[in-house]
């Protein structure tokens, strides 16, 4: 792991390893079985030019571009350390821009960054979880944003089957080539403009449990093991 950490820190093999990542998610795209759900409840607000903010969770990220066929651009929050970097990179090879700074942990860079293309009509991913954790905890940064952007959050997840679940802080998916996979949108979540801490506090646990709601759907309809949030709130990656 060491050795791979210190290769990554050099821009050629860390463009080849980007490189290889972004084909992978073409092929998997390609190959697997993919439905997505509720495909009606971002493109409603697409076409009435109103922007929002989508939540997914950091171990569902790798397949997210499947959701997003649409026109605007999509940016994502991506962290600043080493693994942020190669995540940005890869869904640059996507087509996808990034923003750097962590939403989760009170960024105020990444938060200022947000509420820019927020208020400019753009659209903008974040992992409420990410990037350390605690898995499937939604932290209330995403809330606060969407409150001051005056914007509805919108969980998103997914699920494959025929794939492998890591034994990372946040049992990360990968989907294999020939997978069958659902992708699915909840319905928006608003966020009262004047809502003080005790009302950013019930919205996030409206997120948090609508995230974990579809994630677990998901999952039992398609033989899952069902992965739980984690017990601590200090946080850990492996």
């Amino acid at each position: 792991m060491a050795l791979f950490k210190n290769m990554m820190r050099r821009s050629g093999p860390r463009a080849a390893a980007c490189w290889m990542a972004a084909n992978y998610i073409r092929f998997v795209k390609a190959t697997g079985r993919w439905r997505i759900e509720g495909t009606e409840i971002p493109r409603t607000l697409i076409n009435e030019n109103k922007p929002f903010l989508v939540a997914f969770w950091h171990g569902r990220l790798l397949m997210m571009s499947l959701a997003w066929p649409y026109a605007p651009p999509f940016k994502m929050v991506i962290s600043h350390h080493q693994d942020g970097e190669l995540i940005a990179q890869t869904i640059g090879m996507l087509g996808f821009d990034s923003i750097g700074g962590s939403s989760s942990r009170g960024g105020v860079g990444a938060l200022r960054a947000m509420l820019r293309s927020l208020k400019a009509g753009e659209y903008v991913g974040v992992t409420p979880d990410g990037p350390r954790g605690p898995r499937m905890q939604a932290a209330q940064g995403v809330v606060f944003a969407a409150r001051h952007a005056g914007v509805p959050i919108l969980p998103l997840s997914y699920a494959a089957r025929g794939g492998k679940i890591l034994s990372t802080w946040d049992r990360f998916l990968i989907p294999l080539p020939f997978c069958r996979g659902i992708v699915k949108w909840g319905d928006p979540i608003e966020v009262p403009v004047n809502g003080d801490g005790e009302e950013i506090a019930r919205v996030t646990a409206i997120l948090e449990n609508a995230l974990n709601q579809i994630t677990h759907q998901l999952d039992t309809e398609l033989g899952l093991p069902l992965i739980e949030p984690a017990a601590d709130t200090a946080g850990t990656q492996s």
